[in-house]
């Protein structure tokens, strides 16, 4: 085995700051038009809520659909050309969508976005262009990347709707789109090589195993109920802030100060969710506040209120938007982790396509209001099946590099050899990506062990 500096290379620099952005700017165009299609929608022909939610959602279910296949044919094919015909179809779609007058050609636009689903193969790339030491810290620097670009899109795409109409949210997805594609050519560096990455590739003999598992489930359950309250209020929630008296152009101001403040009140939850191993604890608080939130924009109760049960609902959202994928990680098993993040992610896109038409849907028959009393129904529903998970172990996932000198037999008594380390709580060792994957409780953790293991390896291959 070979120990290798957790120091970033430039090329490694180069490969997460280009594939970060890319996946930013990618995000940001579907999210701007979220506080925005609502209000603008009578400028189209056709239009009712049902359709509207449609064309909110719709993305969800071609992401949802296409995101697994275009991951596995990144492995054969390739994965920059494979990520730049989606990017390609994202193009597309945000221009078909600008260029409609209807209802019926924002659906269809939308759809197109979404069926460039390249985010299994984005991430699988810069696992091909980072070493198995730095990668957590990489996948990090992603995950904070999606956080921005939706804070972002809460704010621009108002602010761009208000000045040069729905149709400007829809050209400016397809200059990102653009951009996307001239910094996977120019900024993000070739792939030196081409393997799956367990950690975060998907491996479909893996899937069935994580099918069967009743706590991913609930994880599943949870990200895939979070984007759908989150997909359906936004049918209503710009009406609410217009008969809170907020003028249609200060409605990015208005989402900006609430995302700040969000952000702020969730970091020390996440501290406490994490640091002090409260993770289902502060789960079922945010899911609690969620709940309670939608039913007091249910009540509206003039300005101030609005705006207190948006904080409070933004806050519970990033809050589990940060520690529902930390707590997948923790029970994911050894090696599993990127198919356990493969049906995570799709249950999430999946939420956002029900969410849209069951938002639109409850306004078309019983009005806004109907909108937050259903989706506080749901959350409730969700509160009660989530107090039957187990709190996650406290453990974490450590990838280890294993040296050219393990051959043959050597592979096989690897895993045991591992096993027998205290604190190492599961195994897996695979041969062809020359890795072992731990699930290591830290606690207990024998460190010397471990680093004699790591050390007979190598004096063993000299």
């Amino acid at each position: 085995m070979r120990k290798v500096s957790g120091l970033l290379l430039a090329s490694e620099r180069r490969a997460i700051a280009g594939l970060a952005s890319l996946y930013a700017t990618r995000m940001l165009g579907l999210f701007m038009v979220l506080p925005v299609l609502a209000l603008y929608a009578e400028e189209l022909t056709g239009a009712t809520p049902l359709l509207i939610g449609l064309a909110l959602g719709i993305y969800g279910l071609t992401q949802a659909l296409l995101q697994i296949p275009f991951g596995l044919l990144s492995d054969r094919f390739g994965r920059k050309p494979i990520i730049a015909v989606g990017l390609l179809l994202f193009l597309l779609g945000s221009v078909v969508a600008a260029g409609s007058e209807t209802i019926g050609g924002v659906i269809a636009g939308r759809c197109l976005q979404g069926s460039g689903a390249v985010a299994a193969a984005i991430m699988a790339l810069l696992a091909d262009q980072t070493r198995e030491q730095v990668r957590t810290a990489a996948m990090a620097t992603i995950g904070l990347s999606i956080g921005v670009a939706f804070a972002v899109a809460m704010v621009l795409g108002p602010w761009l709707a208000a000045a040069f109409g729905l149709s400007a949210v829809f050209w400016f997805t397809a200059l990102l789109a653009a951009l996307g594609l001239a910094v996977l050519w120019k900024l993000v560096p070739p792939a030196p090589r081409r393997l799956k990455h367990r950690d975060v590739g998907i491996d479909r003999q893996q899937l069935i195993g994580i099918f069967t598992r009743a706590d991913l489930w609930r994880l599943d359950l949870s990200i895939f109920a979070l984007h759908l309250v989150l997909m359906a209020i936004f049918v209503a929630v710009p009406f609410r802030l217009v008969e809170a008296g907020i003028g249609v152009e200060r409605h990015g101001l208005t989402y900006l100060a609430i995302m700040a403040l969000a952000f702020v009140g969730m970091v020390p939850l996440v501290i406490i969710a994490e640091k002090r191993q409260h993770m289902k604890g502060m789960c079922l608080v945010a899911i609690a506040a969620i709940t309670v939130s939608l039913a007091g924009l249910a009540g509206f109760g003039g300005g101030w209120a609005l705006f207190a049960w948006l904080l409070l609902f933004f806050t519970a959202f990033n809050l589990l938007e940060a520690t529902l994928p930390s707590m997948l990680s923790k029970l994911a098993p050894a090696g599993a982790k990127g198919s356990a993040m493969g049906l995570y992610s799709t249950s999430q896109f999946l939420g956002a396509f029900i969410g849209g038409v069951m938002g639109g849907l409850l306004a078309q028959r019983w009005g806004l209001t109907a909108v937050f009393v259903g989706s506080a129904a749901l959350a409730a529903v969700w509160w009660l099946l989530m107090l039957g998970m187990s709190p996650p172990p406290h453990l974490s996932s450590e990838v280890v590099s294993l040296g050219d000198e393990h051959q043959g037999d050597a592979l096989d008594t690897l895993m045991a050899s591992f096993a027998d380390v205290a604190g190492v709580e599961d195994v897996l060792v695979v041969p062809e990506e020359r890795v072992a994957y731990l699930k290591i409780d830290r606690r207990r953790l024998d460190e010397e062990a471990l680093a004699r293991l790591i050390r007979s390896g190598r004096q063993r291959g000299g």
